[in-house]
């Protein structure tokens, strides 16, 4: 008989298979989105994530879609308008508000004018982990507070080995959303579930699975070193029966993720035991 995916993962991973490294094209990706979208595992799948530079490159068809603000923040509002009139709904935007090193806070302004405009639309302002973060973090929370729908998002790979962080600094910015009620999304380096070493680059990818019993132990009043304990864990044992202690309940603070294909987290979840495959 066909089963639901547990509510611990409802919606935790975004269609990213139009975004960089290895984007498909538009048509195919929606078509394979429908797919998933009527798949057994549709609970885990979240948004197709459309890259703003795509819009007017391409017909893109009625559906509902996640922005991807890859284009200069001046021209996010028309491009939202665009895929309006074109019938598609925009169910939320994410857009990076600095470069790393960069000061965050006038990018952040202008990210929170715009989502002041529209009318309760989800906004994801991707701030980097560097200097200014926790003051950034600051913002977003008072832009919470007074109404506007926003909440941070952080990459945590990338193409050069400082833009991982280690489990310390990554806890630290679970626990700075925690202590300010920020859920967050995350991007980048997330490509399997646990924790590992990237045979090819060498670099230390975070795993998903981590992440989303990390913010379990955070959420449970953990402190850094107990989160980033689970963030460095290399292997799925620890990380198993908690989640699976957890999994009908919400999940805490951890939105989600994109991955280039959604099958691949499934089937490391239904490996881990922790998805039954589909049946019962």
């Amino acid at each position: 008989m066909s089963t639901m995916v547990p509510p611990l993962y409802a919606g935790l991973v975004d269609d990213a298979s139009l975004l960089p490294p290895s984007p498909v094209g538009l048509a195919d990706a929606v078509a394979k989105h429908h797919e998933h979208a009527t798949a057994w595992y549709r609970g885990l799948l979240g948004s197709l994530l459309i890259p703003a530079s795509v819009v007017g490159t391409e017909a893109v068809p009625r559906l509902s879609a996640g922005l991807i603000g890859d284009v200069p923040a001046a021209s996010l509002p028309a491009t939202v308008e665009k895929l309006r009139a074109s019938g598609v709904v925009v169910q939320h935007i994410e857009a990076a508000v600095a470069r790393r090193g960069e000061d965050p806070q006038p990018g952040l302004a202008s990210l929170c004018s715009f989502a002041a405009t529209q009318a309760g639309l989800p906004l994801y302002a991707e701030i980097p982990l560097s200097w200014g973060l926790l003051s950034a973090l600051d913002g977003v929370a008072e832009a919470r507070s007074g109404g506007l729908p926003i909440a941070p998002k952080f990459r945590v790979g990338g193409l050069a080995a400082e833009l991982f962080p280690t489990p310390v600094e990554l806890a630290a910015v679970i626990c700075a959303c925690r202590d300010r009620e920020l859920p967050f999304k995350l991007a980048a380096g997330l490509r399997h579930a646990t924790r590992h070493t990237d045979p090819e680059t060498g670099f230390t990818h975070h795993g998903f699975l981590n992440v989303l019993v990390a913010t379990v132990i955070a959420a449970g009043g953990g402190e850094v070193a107990e989160v980033a304990e689970v963030l460095a864990a290399t292997h799925p044992v620890p990380l198993v029966e908690p989640a699976r202690a957890h999994r009908n309940g919400p999940r805490p603070l951890f939105v989600g993720f994109g991955a280039a294909n959604v099958v691949e987290p499934l089937t490391e979840l239904v490996r881990l035991g922790l998805i039954n495959g589909g049946y019962e």
